[in-house]
């Protein structure tokens, strides 16, 4: 049977998906470096990278030659047979984290509902039978399953599908005294972001840590890194929560980590080795072998360019420029950068300046309503950071 398809426009979208996204009206046919390449050949700079997943921009040969040669010998097998990429890639992740086990799965949203499972499941063997809470901050954003979005603190994303997971609750962000009140014998887990990607680019505090720490040894209860956004370099470290004297029981990759392809992982500390047994947990598709060849190598790439050094290098020129529009733009409230995690405060809805960004070729990302977010790629070049500033600055000398 043959059918006419549909041309690629924001009507036709509208025509044939639900109505889950507010996409940006241009159609995408490929990317090149840092920049996006409409089917009209309008060249985008893209400040996000696929919402933080193209640490690597696009077009590296060592990807594409690690994705081709893998997809060559075998694509998809599943978790029944023992896979070499696996087995390279958790070997990788296991060097860097110094944790003890991995667990493959899909996305963001996979890994933080494995987590809580693994969490449920540890409490049970306490002793405990009250020792079933999940815990995790306001502002916080893990995930649109229902685990996920149980631990996700805005109502935007919760509304209309409740009830939501039982025995779960929220900590006031940065709030010892909060978090000192809210843990007790009966938490089983609290779930952190270092940094705050969705909630607008928020780190979490010292003695917050600290006092996480202290109640941790108190009550027992496992710490959960969010590392779905921050993680594979974007600040500097490997993982967000190396910038602290820490260490979490269980940690939460995604995004970047398959090089653009779907792949989460689960790192877990040696307490928690043995805590899933066969048929407790499993996925037909996580770990799949051309997403963890891609994944070691875009983690290769990352150390063989320096590119956490670059990230916390570029993200310092991209902050001072930033300072630079705060003093001549009152639209500016404020300004949060951690590598290349950058957050700007602005005096009304970000959405209005992505859509001026985007009509002078500069993508740029709106995020808890008036914050502009930059999550670039890590190889983004200086000449093109600066690109995207004076962008910004004739944008705010426009109004």
């Amino acid at each position: 049977m043959n059918m006419k398809q549909m041309p690629i426009t924001p009507e036709s979208e509208q025509a044939l998906f639900f109505h889950n996204y507010a996409r940006l009206p241009i159609a995408i046919t490929h990317g090149d470096g840092s920049w996006l390449v409409s089917d009209t050949g309008i060249r985008y700079l893209d400040m996000i990278a696929g919402i933080g997943v193209n640490a690597l921009g696009y077009g590296d040969k060592r990807l594409i030659n690690a994705i081709n040669e893998q997809a060559a010998k075998i694509i998809h097998a599943s978790n029944l047979f023992l896979l070499q990429p696996q087995f390279a890639l958790a070997e990788k992740l296991l060097e860097i984290s110094g944790l003890s086990k991995v667990f493959f799965a899909n996305s963001g949203t996979e890994a933080i509902e494995a987590s809580i499972k693994m969490a449920r499941k540890w409490a049970a063997s306490s002793g405990n039978d009250r020792k079933k809470e999940i815990l995790s901050l306001s502002n916080c954003f893990h995930g649109r399953t229902y685990g996920a979005m149980s631990l996700t603190a805005k109502a935007k994303y919760t509304d209309g599908f409740e009830p939501l997971l039982p025995d779960t609750g929220m900590i006031n962000f940065n709030d010892p005294l909060d978090l000192e009140k809210k843990v007790s014998e009966r938490t089983a887990a609290v779930f952190i972001e270092i940094i705050q990607g969705e909630g607008g680019i928020h780190q979490i505090s010292a003695p917050f840590i600290e006092k996480l720490n202290e109640l941790r040894q108190r009550h027992n209860f496992l710490i959960v890194a969010d590392e779905i956004q921050a993680g594979c370099g974007r600040t500097g470290k490997f993982f967000s929560y190396l910038h602290f004297d820490f260490e979490p029981d269980l940690v939460c990759l995604a995004k970047p980590l398959g090089g653009g392809l779907p792949l989460s992982a689960v790192l877990g500390s040696e307490s928690l080795s043995d805590v899933f047994s066969y048929g407790n947990h499993g996925t037909t598709f996580g770990g799949n072998p051309v997403a963890c060849a891609a994944g070691l190598a875009m983690i290769e790439a990352i150390y063989e360019d320096n590119l956490m050094a670059h990230a916390v290098e570029i993200g310092s020129f991209i902050k001072t420029g930033l300072l630079q529009l705060a003093q001549k733009h009152s639209q500016i409230t404020a300004i949060r950068q951690y590598g290349l995690m950058i957050g700007m405060t602005v005096d009304k809805e970000a959405k209005f300046y992505v859509e001026k960004a985007l009509k002078k070729h500069v993508i740029i990302n709106a995020t808890s309503q008036n914050v502009i977010r930059l999550l670039p790629p890590l190889n983004i070049s200086q000449g093109e950071a600066q690109q995207c500033i004076m962008v910004l600055d004739e944008i705010f000398n426009e109004e």
